[in-house]
């Protein structure tokens, strides 16, 4: 993928805080106390073995707090890329209004409320010389294209600016009725959320300083130090296959990973390549490092799981995004043209059976 550089925008590296984190242990044990310690753990731990059967309700039998127990920790299990196939699948879209959208229009203030980026330029973002509170980009396009078909007004929306690591929580909280905010859609993620169909292809990729050895997603990042945003599909890659990278930098925002890239703190940032190439138009002194991303990943629109209804009218919206003239290509020739070069278009939506 070739990116030119672009004008570089100012923005304000706000001062992060190390939390240390508490040291773990066990305890030394010494004499016949710590002997006897020993002994009362062993047996505990052979009640806990002699226990998990009926915690896992193995047998059909198991009830109570330790059913619920077992129920949590089955929820909380992280899904395995090979237990799901085409998570972009979506709901077939539908014109009419359902219950959650009807409960939408029936607020005091009628307007839906998205999660978005204020700080990934080209896609939601702040420009400092169009006043304060202007959010733009190809994502607040999109939003504003989705409050106007289902509420009949663009500008019928609130945005809440919302970190990468929480996008799933805000939804889930209901602090927002959707995510509109380059969010992958993946087999994790299809668990707690539902997906509207994908809007945009992108990929996993390597930004790193112009003068770097490092040439990609590869051994050249063995001994670096590499950052990634808490819960992005970057973590998760960087967690399957490191090179030997030092891993451990995790920030909120994906931003703040080209920040710590400026200050010297890390050697190369992961993330999606069409936030990358939006960093090195930021930053010309950086640049996206192999010739093409190493993963293909979808952007889709995240909604609550039981919404199927507005699932159904977003993606009923994005037929017609991609259709139309003055909808998908028009904005991504606006904002992502310059940093990503030509497109094919729009990704073909997938449907559910």
């Amino acid at each position: 993928m070739r990116t030119r550089p672009g004008e570089k925008e100012q923005h304000v590296a706000a001062a992060t805080r190390y939390a240390r984190r508490p040291r773990r242990g066990l305890a030394v044990l010494r004499g016949w106390g710590g002997v006897a310690s020993m002994a009362l753990a062993c047996l505990l731990a052979i009640a806990l073995v002699l226990a998990l059967p009926q915690l896992r309700g193995g047998n059909g039998a198991g009830s109570g707090g330790g059913s619920a127990d077992a129920d949590r920790l089955t929820q909380a299990a992280p899904a395995r890329a090979d237990e799901c196939e085409a998570p972009e699948r979506s709901l077939r879209p539908d014109t009419k209004d359902g219950p959650t959208l009807e409960k939408i229009k029936q607020r005091k203030v009628k307007k839906l409320v998205v999660g978005v980026d204020q700080n990934s330029y080209r896609w939601g973002y702040r420009d400092p010389n169009k006043g304060v509170g202007k959010l733009e980009g190809f994502d607040i396009d999109l939003a504003h294209e989705i409050a106007e078909r289902l509420l009949g007004d663009r500008d019928a929306v609130v945005f809440r600016a919302i970190p990468t690591n929480q996008r799933v929580p805000a939804i889930q909280s209901g602090q927002v009725d959707m995510i509109v905010r380059t969010m992958t859609i993946n087999c994790d993620r299809i668990k707690d959320v539902a997906f509207s169909t994908a809007y945009f292809e992108t990929g996993q990729q390597v930004l790193a300083p112009k003068t770097s050895d490092i040439t990609g997603y590869n051994d050249t990042l063995k001994g670096k130090k590499v950052c990634s945003a808490a819960g992005s599909t970057a973590e998760t890659a960087l967690k399957e296959n490191s090179f030997g990278a030092d891993i451990r930098t995790t920030v909120p925002n994906q931003l703040d990973c080209l920040v710590r890239l400026q200050l010297g703190e890390v050697d190369a940032v992961v993330t999606d390549s069409a936030l990358a190439a939006g960093q090195a138009a930021q930053d010309p002194t950086v640049e996206l490092k192999g010739a093409e991303p190493f993963t293909t990943e979808y952007y889709g629109v995240a909604m609550k799981k039981d919404a199927d209804d507005l699932v159904r009218r977003v993606n009923d919206v994005l037929d017609d995004f991609r259709k139309d003239k003055d909808g998908w290509r028009a904005s991504y020739d606006k904002w992502l043209a310059d940093d990503l070069g030509d497109s094919a278009g729009p990704p073909k939506p997938k449907y559910k059976d």
